[in-house]
């Protein structure tokens, strides 16, 4: 037994072996990874298995028929408290249950998504929770083939593979540029990760760049870089976009770790916030309001998405209809910063 099919109904290494033109013993050892298959035709059988979106069922016996107690969770990184909040939340969520998550890390990376997903799925999980909404389509065809709960968390989608928990990042976006540009800034710099690696972060940028062009201004300078996003990469990199962009009012950082470490720098080069400069960002980590000078900021409610998402697991497993798309909001958080 194995992946369903899109009739519903699990797939066999029967129906794999007719579709490859070979006996279900070769497929059987194919499965096995025995040697006493010609290479050809061991890359003939994983072809099919690909295309048919087969994922072999490792658990035996009792679980053959049936769903373990598992909780698939998949975050991009442990470096962030965002994603540990976020798994703290999970845990809440599927606290006196039979139900335990098991984590895996994709660092950003979609092939080690997809990786990620065979392998959970082998193990016949109760439900998969995936830390973001961008995905390889194998990844989502192999997760439609599960037929199991599957939630997207932390990004806002209105179209999601089965449910979704998340905020508007956009919306984050233009809430924090209206706010900025009320208090009468006008000169903006962008600070922050790669975009490529870091989607919420671009969407947030784009929705404050939206919001400022309404008004006839754009981003004086952004710098988006490959370093790990946090303290560092704000300490680091903040002399650099001041040296490029001096007349600057404000910048506006892709997450509060990198506006802490360049307010460091600030501090530390005898630059005035907010008076020199003003400094704005998003998350609402606890390091933003236990700077010298609290940040201004947008706070995602992570734990809460969290415990959501495992209480929206819970009531699919239940056989209860569940909300297909929640969208938990955020808090704009004033500080001293801007």
């Amino acid at each position: 037994m194995a992946a369903n099919s899109k009739h519903g109904k699990p797939l066999t290494i029967e129906q794999v072996a007719a579709a490859a033109g070979v006996s279900t013993m070769t497929v059987s050892r194919v499965l096995r990874g025995t040697d006493n298959v010609a290479p050809e035709t061991r890359e003939k059988v994983k072809a099919c298995m690909d295309e048919l979106g087969y994922v072999h069922n490792k658990i035996a016996g009792a679980l053959a028929a049936s769903r373990g107690t598992q909780i698939a969770v998949i975050v991009p990184t442990l470096d962030s408290i965002v994603f540990t909040e976020l798994l703290a939340g999970i845990a809440a969520g599927l606290e006196n249950t039979v139900y335990q998550q098991v984590i895996g890390i994709s660092e950003y990376d979609k092939n080690r998504e997809l990786d990620m997903v065979r392998t959970m799925m082998g193990w016949r999980p109760a439900a998969f929770i995936l830390a973001s909404a961008r995905h390889l389509p194998k990844t989502v065809q192999v997760l439609q083939s599960s037929l199991c709960p599957i939630v997207e968390v932390m990004e806002l989608v209105r179209n999601p593979i089965d449910i979704c928990v998340g905020l508007d990042q956009r919306k984050a976006g233009r809430v924090m540029a209206k706010h900025l540009l009320d208090k009468g800034y006008k000169r903006f710099a962008y600070l922050g990760s790669d975009h490529s690696i870091d989607h919420a972060a671009s969407l947030r940028f784009k929705g404050f760049q939206n919001e400022i062009k309404k008004h006839a201004v754009d981003f004086i300078h952004k710098l988006t870089v490959t370093d790990q996003s946090g303290i560092s990469l704000g300490r680091n990199y903040m002399p650099q976009l001041l040296e490029q962009c001096r007349d600057v009012d404000v910048v506006y950082f892709s997450n509060d770790a990198v506006a802490a470490g360049a307010m460091m720098h600030c501090l530390a080069a005898g630059i005035e916030i907010p008076n020199d400069i003003a400094l704005a960002s998003f998350s609402g980590l606890e390091i933003a309001s236990a700077m010298p000078i609290p940040i201004t900021t947008v706070r995602s409610p992570r734990f809460e998405m969290g415990k959501l998402s495992a209480e929206r697991v819970l009531a699919r497993l239940l056989g209860e209809n569940v909300t297909r798309v929640t969208d938990t909001g955020f808090e704009l958080i004033e500080g001293a910063s801007a």
